[in-house]
C-alpha cells in the first residue's frame, strides 16, 4: 500500500469534500480517500504509487486545483 497527501485549494463545504473524494476515488488502484476540509489536505491510500497527473486531473474534474 502507498499513501500520499496533497493540498487542494478552493474547498469550502462538505459538497466540495464529496466531489473531490468521488473523483480521486475513481483513479485506478485507489483504496481510500480522506479529505480534511479545514486544512485542504487530501490523503490517498492506493495499491501502487499514483501519478501526480492523474490526481491533478481528478481534482480538476471535481472543480478544484492542487496547490503548487
Amino acid at each position: 500500500m502507498s499513501q500520499s497527501t496533497y493540498t487542494v485549494e478552493g474547498m469550502t463545504c462538505s459538497h466540495c469534500v464529496s466531489s473531490v473524494t468521488e473523483e480521486v476515488g475513481q483513479i485506478a488502484g485507489v483504496q481510500n480517500v480522506d479529505v480534511d476540509l479545514a486544512t485542504g489536505k487530501v490523503t490517498v491510500t492506493s495499491d501502487t504509487d499514483l501519478s501526480i497527473d492523474d490526481v491533478r486531473a481528478a481534482v480538476t474534474e471535481a472543480g478544484y486545483q492542487l496547490a503548487s
